[in-house]
């Protein structure tokens, strides 16, 4: 199956590709029961973006239960699924801030908020780490995010970053494509695992050079045969077929 950028596919494959994502963040133990979300603007407006219906488990989601929504988070098509606008707040800030926001991933994964705790953030400890610290902005953690004053704090600390580090609070990737923000994710969140382990164990870690950091972008394109997430996301999807069919419907 090929992979487009979100403006160029039609809002049921943007549809299959969100469904898809959510019920792999579950599948890879990164979901947090009916909380966080993932956020999808929808083909040809800058104002409509698809999100999770509240309350359902990420492993239930299919295309057609995706809630349209508006940039303030309220319903825009009729559904029997609440929305969690609250929620919203830090995906809207950042998909109007960012043009290239087609996707924006949030979890609470405990490996992400362990390192999230950790007062110099996430090390160069690994080949994964590179990737995400080529591209890594952090925001302190202010509370749970309701209040309106956050958005302006939220944007100046993401500026051009693709990983978002919420202090105390979680990981948060960015993407043209729901692939690139699940990729992206997988990196993050590999990171952290092996930054949780590596310092758990006892004895003295090895710090990987920023003269290496520096090509890091270089090695990923590289490495991907220069197509990103596309050499992956055909994959993910068969397995999803195998082992948790009908996230299309």
């Amino acid at each position: 199956m090929g992979i487009n950028d979100n403006t160029t596919l039609t809002e049921a494959e943007l549809r299959r590709d969100l469904a898809a994502a959510y019920r792999l963040v579950a599948l890879f133990g990164w979901d947090d029961l009916v909380f966080t979300h993932i956020t999808a603007k929808v083909p040809g407006s800058d104002h409509h973006f698809l999100i999770n219906p509240y309350g359902m488990m990420f492993e239930e989601i299919t295309a057609s239960s995706l809630v349209k929504i508006d940039a303030q988070g309220n319903k825009v098509e009729d559904s029997p699924w609440p929305v969690n606008p609250a929620g919203f707040l830090i995906h809207s800030t950042i998909h109007h801030a960012r043009e290239d926001a087609g996707c924006v991933m949030h979890t609470h994964s405990l490996n992400g908020v362990a390192v999230s705790a950790q007062k110099e953030g996430l090390l160069p400890l690994s080949q994964q780490s590179l990737f995400v610290l080529s591209s890594l902005a952090y925001h302190d953690y202010e509370g749970v995010a309701l209040e309106e004053g956050e958005r302006a704090r939220l944007e100046a600390d993401l500026g051009t970053a693709n990983y978002f580090m919420l202090r105390n609070h979680g990981l948060l990737t960015i993407g043209p494509r729901v692939s690139d923000a699940f990729l992206a994710m997988y990196l993050f969140e590999a990171a952290c695992l092996i930054q949780v382990r590596a310092l758990s164990g006892g004895r003295e870690t090895t710090r990987i050079g920023p003269d290496i950091l520096a090509g890091a972008q270089r090695m990923q394109q590289q490495v991907t045969h220069q197509q990103g997430s596309a050499l992956v996301w055909p994959g993910l999807l068969r397995r999803l077929d195998r082992i948790n069919p009908g996230y299309a419907d």
